[in-house]
């Protein structure tokens, strides 16, 4: 069976990148303290792994893209839509997404919970986890 752990992405980003036009990793970006706990324990349970990006959508660590500045408030109905389908393509071959992150604190955006809520309707077998012991292989 083959699955993935996903979480959303963070503002706390490597801002030395921010007008180099150098295109990274996620795990270059992404500098918070959640974002970097969440990739080693995945790393370390040696398990598939993606950050949802509100500009990017699904974000696997093999690709690279440049610095951006996108707050899910920011993301517009069309852009949402685009997300939507973007990101049920590139987790179609995923028999269960695990979605980490807080859902109960004000920290879960409702762009995510809507997200979660869409992709579930289309089919998308999710299953939330709110700690990061829950990431196991």
């Amino acid at each position: 069976m083959s699955s993935i752990y996903i979480t959303h992405c963070t503002n706390k980003k490597d801002h030395r990148l921010r007008d180099t036009k150098q295109r990274v990793t996620p795990d270059k970006l992404y500098i918070g303290d959640k974002i970097t706990r969440f990739i080693n324990r995945c790393r370390s349970q040696n398990v598939e792994w993606a950050i949802f990006s509100d500009l990017y959508g699904i974000w696997f660590p093999s690709e690279k893209h440049v610095y951006y500045e996108k707050h899910p408030n920011k993301v517009s109905k069309e852009e949402f839509e685009n997300l939507l389908n973007d990101t049920e393509n590139k987790l179609k071959k995923y028999n269960i997404v695990y979605f980490y992150g807080n859902h109960k604190s004000h920290y879960f955006h409702h762009l995510y919970k809507k997200l979660i809520t869409q992709l579930r309707k289309r089919g998308v077998n999710i299953i939330k986890l709110c700690t990061i012991y829950d990431i196991e292989s």
